[in-house]
Formats: structure tokens, C-alpha cells, sequence
């Protein structure tokens, strides 16, 4: 490392910005909180671009976060988790999965973000090479390249039958540099879900090259084909080399909490202990007491999130089944419909015009990666009524700019 003199020392803000690392510096800004910034201010728009529900998380769930603040839980904690969080998440996995779960395979993380973050860490650094299908949350490419390795792009494509992901390009990708495999099933922002047999697929090919699985099954329960996406839990060993991100934010409606889980190989206890130790030092206890009410108490609110997707679903497929200049699938999972429009090629630039002139926030698909520039993503876990109202518009809007 070069020790600059006083008389080298920085002295602009481009000479400063140069001296951080690459990884840090390069790292683009996000799309969506570039359009959230136009039109959050704007009065009687109706918000779409966040991955969130428009309802609070529950009196019952903060009751119980309240109560543990009230008798004094704000030392530190356990860098794992609770213990009974641990097993409550655990006692879950069980009852969704219909198998055997021990609390050591589970870590209480800040978000699912850190959840990622820490995947990242563990399993790649600068050199290396982690492919992520896209298009794809923007998140995954910046949690693998603030490590310093390498996020490698591999297009999916959009078919009458919806999107879909080429297992030979996927593996084609791989090079003597990759570490990792992101898979994100149910996808967000397309909707995508794995098959049983893609994800046997997958499995079997990181199995005889070494390779690690970052798996993102946020969504599985919100499936609109049975209960519970298809999933690598029902695939995997104790041994195998697949890490689980999940988050509280979705099926709970607590996305402002920041409180996950990370599921690993119980071999990898330790090192996740000490990375979460120099990372955060761990999870507050009381939001955790939130946490085991939620999953303890939640499965009726759960129930109706997902109900409320599914209507929502539908309210927003009608629409654009009535535009021939749409392009797009009905989602498979998730909450997010990913639609395109014929000529439109800056996503961006129009989700700039929506916000001005139909009142409605989107997310660009420029955030989301390779090939879905030309793309909008609408989340649609939201009021049936306000969402036909935003149908309404970006209808009008459609039909004017089409």
C-alpha cells in the first residue's frame, strides 16, 4: 500500500473517490431509488416500484417486540440468533419442507441482504467469479462485487410459456474462476420458478464440480401453481454446498425490520459466527422476539399476503393482456409482474415519464441486469383497489405512448 506525504494527500472529490477501492467505487446506482427519488414527493402517486406489500407489520408482532423492550432486552446477544428463534425457525422449516430440521443450520441475520452478504463472503473474493441469471435483483451483483470477485451475467429469456433459464448456458458460463451459483426461485423480478428438475439439475452439476450454491427462496411461498415452490430443500444433504438466504420482509410484512436468517451446513457454524461478530455483532434480541411471534403467530397473516398476491395478480395480467404492444409472461411466483413495451428500449427514461405523467412509480428494468433494459417490474402485493386504480392509469398511459 502506498503512505501518500501530506503534499499527495487528496485535495478534490474525484481524488478522494479515487483512492477507495474499485469494488466500492464502480458500483452502479440503483435505478429504482433513482426513480423513488423523482417521484416520492408527489402527491396521489401510487408507489409500485418497492418489493413490499402496502400493509404494516402486524400489532402482534410488535407487541411482542415492544414487551421485550420494556423488560430490558437491549444487551448484547447470542452473534447466532436466540436460541428459541433459532428453533422456532427451524420448527418452520419442518412444517413448510415435511423434514427434519436441527436449530445449528440456522444463523439470525440483518436482512436477507446480510444473509447474501455473508454467502458472499465465505465463498468469494477478489479473482472469482459467481454467475448470476438475470434479469435479476440488483442486490446479488453488488453483494459479489463488493467482495472483489466477479459477477458473470447469464441471460434468461421470455417464451410464450414465460421466462425461461438455459441450464446449458448456465453451465457454460462456469470457467475455472467460478465459485458460486446464484439461484433465486421464485425469481424477482420476472416471476421465474425452477422446476424440481432444473434444481436436481443444477444440484447434481455443482456436486461434481465443486461448486456453491447462493439460493434465494424468499418467495416460495408465494406459488400460484400449489403451496410452496419447488424447492432445493427437498434435494440437498447436510453436506451439501448450498446457502439459504431468507428474510422475515416478505411473508411478514416487516421489510423495514432488517431481520433474516442465513441456513447453512451446520459444519460452517463458526465461521459464520465470527463474520457475523465483524460485521454487525449480531441482531437486536427484542426485534428477534418480534420475529419468533411471527412465525409463531403468522400463519393467518401469511395466508392473507398470499391471498392478496394472487388477487393482485390477476388485477394486473388483465391489463396488459389488453395492450398488444405488451410483452410478458403471468408470473409463476412472487409478487412482481415484468413487462415490456414494443419500441420502448430506455426503461428508465419512461418510468421517469410514468411517474410524471400517469402518477405511477415502477421499477426500470435497467436495475435489473442484463437484458431487461426494455423492462418495467410492477409489484403488485397491494390493495385490489388502489392497485386497479394504477391499472388504470398505465393503461391510459399505454395506450397514449404505444
Amino acid at each position: 500500500m502506498t503512505i501518500l506525504t501530506d503534499a499527495q494527500q487528496p485535495t478534490t472529490p474525484n481524488a478522494l473517490l479515487a483512492q477507495l477501492r474499485a469494488s466500492a467505487r464502480t458500483l452502479p446506482e440503483s435505478g429504482i431509488v433513482r426513480v423513488f427519488n423523482h417521484g416520492r414527493t408527489k402527491p396521489g402517486l401510487i408507489p409500485l416500484w418497492a418489493g413490499e406489500g402496502d400493509l404494516p407489520t402486524q400489532r402482534f408482532i410488535s407487541d411482542a417486540t415492544a414487551a421485550s423492550l420494556a423488560a430490558g432486552e437491549t444487551f448484547y446477544t447470542y452473534q447466532r440468533g436466540l436460541p428459541e428463534l433459532r428453533q422456532t425457525i427451524a420448527d418452520y422449516h419442518a412444517r413448510i419442507y415435511g423434514k427434519a430440521f436441527t436449530s445449528d443450520a440456522f444463523i439470525v441475520t440483518g436482512g436477507g441482504m446480510q444473509a447474501i452478504q455473508l454467502a458472499c463472503q465465505m465463498t468469494c473474493g477478489t479473482g472469482d467469479e459467481v454467475i448470476v441469471p438475470t434479469p435479476g435483483w440488483p442486490n446479488f451483483r453488488g453483494a459479489v462485487e463488493t467482495t472483489g470477485a466477479r459477477a458473470v451475467a447469464v441471460p434468461m429469456t421470455l417464451e410464450a410459456k414465460g421466462w425461461t433459464l438455459d441450464l446449458q448456458k448456465l453451465f457454460a458460463a462456469v470457467t475455472p474462476k467460478t465459485r458460486a451459483i446464484v439461484i433465486n426461485s421464485p425469481s424477482n423480478p420476472t416471476g421465474w420458478t425452477a422446476t424440481s428438475d432444473d434444481l436436481k439439475a443444477i444440484l447434481d452439476y455443482t456436486r461434481k464440480h465443486g461448486l456453491w450454491i447462493i439460493a434465494d427462496e424468499i418467495y416460495g411461498r408465494f406459488y400460484f401453481a400449489g403451496s410452496v415452490a419447488p424447492s432445493l430443500q427437498h434435494l440437498i444433504t447436510s453436506d451439501d454446498r448450498v446457502l439459504f438466504a431468507q428474510t422475515f420482509s416478505k411473508n411478514w410484512a416487516m421489510t423495514g425490520w432488517r431481520i433474516g436468517w442465513l441456513q447453512i451446513p451446520p459444519a460452517l457454524g463458526q465461521v459464520v459466527e465470527n463474520l457475523v461478530q465483524y460485521n454487525t455483532s449480531g441482531v437486536a434480541p427484542f426485534m428477534q422476539r418480534g420475529a419468533i411471534q411471527a412465525i409463531v403467530a403468522g400463519e393467518h397473516f401469511v395466508a392473507e399476503q398470499i391471498a392478496r398476491a394472487k388477487e393482485g395478480r390477476q388485477i394486473v395480467t388483465d391489463m396488459l393482456a389488453k395492450h398488444n404492444s405488451v410483452r410478458y409472461a403471468a408470473p409463476d411466483g412472487a409478487f412482481y409482474a415484468f413487462f415490456g413495451l414494443d419500441g420502448m428500449t430506455n426503461s428508465l427514461d419512461a418510468a421517469l415519464r410514468i411517474v410524471d405523467e400517469a402518477n405511477v412509480g415502477l421499477a426500470p428494468g435497467t436495475a435489473f441486469g442484463e437484458g431487461a433494459e426494455p423492462y418495467f417490474r410492477v409489484c403488485f402485493l397491494r390493495s385490489p383497489d388502489q392497485l386497479r386504480e394504477a391499472m388504470a392509469r398505465l393503461s391510459t398511459w399505454i395506450s397514449t405512448n404505444s
